[in-house]
């Protein structure tokens, strides 16, 4: 099952400070919601787990995000994949830029995703809802991070 999602969200930091943070494993790690470990690998890559409940399917994901033509402090690709088992895979991107905006930085974000396994058969509705639920309290605690 493919599904997209854009947003995007106000912060009240400079577009440095934003670009600091989110390349900051520690901060990442509190910010995503379920996160177990965050340890970087390299100067552009990750390993994460993260425990994860989309409706009534919870897995703990193990994978790897890349991160690929970086602009800082304006933007970067994201890319991952990671597996959950008997609960499915799930793999994608991101495209997210950082825009100076009002004393502040404009934070936009363009992602398309793949899911496979049980994931997949709950449903679209369900798996776009949980994604959404998932996306707002990462930036919710990313927000507040700064």
């Amino acid at each position: 099952m493919a599904m997209t999602m854009t947003g995007e969200i106000r912060l009240a930091a400079p577009r440095e400070v934003v670009w600091a943070k989110l390349n900051d494993p520690a901060v990442l790690k509190a910010c995503i919601p379920g996160c177990e470990e965050l340890e970087e690998i390299d100067r552009q890559g990750f390993r994460a787990v993260a425990k994860m409940k989309v409706g009534p399917v919870s897995a703990r994901f193990r994978g790897k995000v890349t991160l690929t033509d970086l602009d800082p402090p304006n933007s970067y690709n994201i890319a991952g994949e990671g597996e959950g088992g008997v609960a499915g895979f799930a793999k994608g991107g991101a495209k997210v830029r950082l825009l100076e905006r009002d004393n502040g930085t404009l934070l936009t974000y363009q992602v398309e995703a793949q899911i496979g396994g049980k994931l997949a058969q709950l449903g679209q509705r369900l798996v776009n809802g949980s994604a959404k639920k998932l996306a707002d309290e990462f930036f919710t605690n990313f927000a507040r991070s700064l």
